[in-house]
């Protein structure tokens, strides 16, 4: 972030997760992705608005990943632009945060420790980066467990412990990578209830990329689909964000629409 780390310091209160960062506007203009030699998407235009929650969906090996990493910073586009707040991206910075499918979490922190890192890395005190973590484990309900170490813990547990590691940074952007993937269906379930319940409030722009329909629905303000190598449509989902909603006209005929055009 542009702000000194004193700044930055003497801007976090005492106890609890530090207050809400803005949001950021994500653009890509003309944007080529993959390798030189095999380009996975080509010609992608894709404004993201601040604050917004943008569900990006595909086929296996339609690129998803890729976009996600390229707007990290990771991978330089082949052709094009990828901006935030009209400035490039030229690489990775602490204003957007991953959050992959595996938790990388780091085994020899306790989940509390693992909260933590963010904040020691930009230089918060320890006796407020120690409360501020504690306050983002009790957001995501694991405050009994905040002393435990990744491998005595469940896989759910793990992502919730990722989520509030990405999110004590402060981010503007986070950028999730199928993170829900490897969990069983009631876990998922949980995971996709607690991120909008914590998202709620923290400003920031959520990428989501996910192969699963129904959670890039629920999820979801808009929806990007990705295939054949293209940016094929961005759609808007119906709100409110209903769970139990099946049966509303206008979802139904949004989820047959993104299905036919993922060729499923």
């Amino acid at each position: 972030m542009s702000t000194s780390s004193d700044t930055r310091t003497a801007a976090r209160p005492a106890t609890g997760p530090a207050p809400a960062a803005r949001g950021t506007r994500l653009t890509l203009r003309g944007v080529t992705l993959g390798r030189p030699d095999a380009p996975a998407v080509t010609g992608v235009d894709l404004d993201i608005a601040p604050g917004e929650i943008l569900t990006v969906v595909g086929p296996s090996g339609c690129g998803k990943s890729t976009l996600l990493r390229t707007l990290a910073g990771l991978l330089p586009p082949l052709a094009g632009t990828v901006e935030q707040d009209g400035r490039p991206v030229t690489g990775p910075a602490a204003e957007r945060a991953l959050v992959f499918q595996e938790d990388a979490l780091l085994p020899w922190r306790t989940l509390r420790g693992n909260v933590e890192l963010p904040l020691a890395i930009a230089g918060v005190p320890r006796r407020t980066r120690r409360a501020e973590a504690q306050g983002w484990l009790d957001r995501v309900h694991l405050a009994e467990q905040a002393g435990q170490l990744p491998h005595r813990v469940s896989g759910g547990q793990r992502q919730r412990a990722q989520l509030a590691r990405a999110l004590a940074g402060r981010p503007r952007a986070v950028l999730m990578d199928e993170p829900f993937g490897a969990l069983d269906a009631q876990t998922r379930a949980g995971m996709q209830d607690l991120l909008v319940d914590v998202l709620h409030g923290t400003g920031a722009t959520v990428v989501f990329v996910t192969h699963d329909v129904d959670e890039a629905l629920f999820l979801g303000d808009r929806v990007a689909l990705l295939g054949s190598g293209e940016l094929t449509a961005v759609r808007e989902v119906p709100r409110p964000r209903d769970r139990t909603a099946h049966d509303d006209p206008a979802r139904v005929a949004l989820r047959r629409d993104i299905l036919t055009s993922l060729g499923t």
